[in-house]
């Protein structure tokens, strides 16, 4: 039996790499999609191609979750495809390395407003979207908050407020029967950390030593877990920041 039958998803930032994996899984699972995106609408539509030729179910929502406006949107337009929302993913995120002295302001507000200010904001509007049963909120953090590489200080200060707003929302949050949790993958080989010269890198290098698994990871690492997490299995877990890492911390 599917895991996620009935069930309508919304994945933030969707259009390709750990966000596309995850619409995937969840739609194989039996979940209605709405996969988000901000500006790569031909990426996003062959993710829903893909899904709807696998016999599943989902749509493509352009909007900027940094923009209450467009997060309002998102959800107006999830509840006009399916009706019903039941687990939001909040994927969407940016990051840019860079040392302190190349740190600009915006450099540190075009990753807040995405990695937080946008979590904060598509959760916000998913908790009037939920019904009477609750939900689950699956935040993805990343181990970085916890290896602070040196260049990292906002991506890391992002990933670790990632952190701290999964546990205030599953204290806040569990009343209402809505879970949040987080998933903190390791480097993953996706077209984002290709184009910023990671793949190859003598910092894959490096992390892959320190890796118990000894390789990095790759989208269909991080779906089934964001499936679990979803889905009832994990039914009495909340607040956790579950790290999909290889054994990396």
């Amino acid at each position: 039996m599917s895991k996620l039958k009935g069930k309508v998803a919304v994945v933030t930032g969707a259009s390709k790499g750990i966000g596309a994996n995850i619409a995937k899984s969840l739609a194989a699972e039996g979940a209605a999609v709405v996969v988000n995106y901000s500006s790569s609408k031909e990426g996003v539509e062959k993710i829903v191609d893909q899904i709807v030729k696998s016999g599943g179910k989902a749509v493509a929502v352009q909007g900027d979750v940094s923009k209450a406006a467009d997060v309002q949107r998102i959800f107006a337009e999830t509840k006009e495809a399916f009706g019903a929302l039941h687990v939001l993913v909040n994927n969407a995120g940016v990051y840019e390395f860079g040392a302190l002295p190349e740190i600009t302001e915006e450099h540190f507000h075009r990753q807040f407003n995405t990695n937080v200010l946008g979590l904060l904001l598509a959760t916000q509007e998913a908790v009037k979207h939920f019904g009477d049963e609750g939900g689950s909120v699956v935040n993805i953090g990343s181990t970085v908050s916890r290896l602070t590489p040196p260049g990292s200080a906002v991506y890391s200060a992002t990933k670790s407020a990632v952190d701290a707003v999964t546990h205030v929302l599953a204290k806040e949050l569990g009343p209402k029967m809505i879970r949040v949790n987080s998933i903190n993958p390791g480097m993953v080989e996706t077209e984002g950390t290709h184009t910023a010269g990671f793949i190859g890198s003598e910092f894959q290098n490096q992390l892959e030593a320190q890796t118990p698994l000894g390789r990095i990871g790759q989208p269909g690492d991080i779906g089934p877990v964001a499936v679990f997490l979803a889905s009832a299995d994990s039914g009495w877990v909340t607040g956790e920041t579950l790290l999909a890492s290889g054994g990396l911390r």
